[in-house]
């Protein structure tokens, strides 16, 4: 047989090998450089997404949080806010944004609200977005101006059915869990109330403290010094328990409405997709810094409660509340086109 003919099949054996070890080698270059990839991360600047202008408890929270997040990553820790739709055009956003870590939402009990009170939504916020932790649960309070004659909750239903004209009640947007709320007081005193969405409470306790507006159900934070100051007055907290920073301030069960028990939680969140390796990073990073001794202190100043809980107790918690709001939601008929 000539040489050629036999020397064929080994050249093409030989070849073999040599597409089988360089398609290997290419797998581990591909391999080493995903390996690399989510170990670089992160090599840019991390924004945490707020859903309501500055001034707010989101804003106030994710600030305090960006504050010690940065020098832990080792990159700027930038606050953007993106308010609007009773905080949906945020959560959208970042439902939306490339899932690489670096775009986050900073969300609140809202969103689990207004899964029910919008009739479409653009984002899933259970399927869409991936719970890292809970900063913290602040309870909201029924404030009034320091200058109004109402002084108790009794004071204010009896106010509210002999005035000629409807009293108002602002809120951060329409669906909100302050809307919901204010919703809820109508329906338990039998009052009719003239609500007003704002898109966060900057621009809402302004109005209150001007006198636009004559009450709020905001949390506690934006109107804790207005209230230190004597500007605002206090009448109940809408949780099941007194507030720890306003202990003498009844709730709103105890000054006889049945039923109350809402506070606000504020958590980070990633689009859907995210790499785990940086989701369980920055879940772990936050906690840590959640349950550190000065970001507790600094909660305690604005009267929110740390919580810094894992993504599965995180999710679970929306999965509950986004039921339980639905049927308060029904009770209530909060419906937004």
């Amino acid at each position: 047989m000539p040489r050629s003919l036999t020397a064929f099949p080994r050249r093409r054996a030989s070849l073999t090998r040599r597409s089988l070890l360089a398609a290997a080698g290419c797998l581990a270059l591909l391999a080493g450089a995903g390996t690399a990839q989510a170990q670089a991360w992160p090599n840019k600047p991390v924004t945490l997404v707020v859903p309501f202008p500055a001034g707010g408890t989101t804003d106030v929270l994710a600030r305090a949080l960006a504050e010690r997040l940065g020098p832990v990553l080792g990159q700027t820790v930038i606050v953007e806010s993106k308010p609007g739709a009773g905080a949906t055009l945020g959560a959208d956003h970042v439902a939306k944004s490339r899932p690489d870590g670096y775009t986050l939402l900073v969300g609140a009990v809202h969103h689990t609200i207004a899964t029910s009170v919008y009739r479409k939504l653009p984002y899933d916020f259970q399927k869409d977005l991936t719970p890292l932790t809970i900063i913290a649960m602040v309870p909201n309070v029924l404030v009034v101006n320091a200058s109004s004659p109402v002084r108790t909750v009794a004071d204010l239903v009896v106010q509210a059915k002999a005035a000629k004209t409807e009293l108002s009640y602002g809120s951060n947007g329409n669906g909100t869990a302050q809307h919901l709320i204010g919703t809820q007081f109508q329906n338990s005193t039998g009052t009719t109330l003239l609500h007003i969405p704002y898109k966060g409470s900057g621009p809402l306790t302004t109005d209150l403290l001007g006198g636009q507006v004559t009450m709020s159900f905001d949390t506690i934070t934006p109107v804790l010094p207005h209230i230190k100051a004597g500007k605002l007055r206090p009448l109940a907290v809408s949780t099941a328990k007194r507030s720890s920073t306003l202990p003498d301030v009844p709730t709103l069960e105890e000054a006889g409405l049945k039923g109350f028990d809402i506070g606000t939680w504020f958590g980070v969140l990633a689009p859907a997709g995210t790499p785990k390796e940086v989701t369980q990073r920055l879940s772990s990073e936050m906690q840590k810094i959640i349950q550190s001794p000065e970001f507790r202190q600094r909660m305690a100043d604005i009267g929110a409660e740390p919580v810094g809980n894992t993504p599965e107790q995180m999710a679970r918690q929306i999965k509950d509340e986004t039921e339980k709001f639905a049927k308060l939601v029904k009770e209530a008929k909060v419906v937004i086109e």
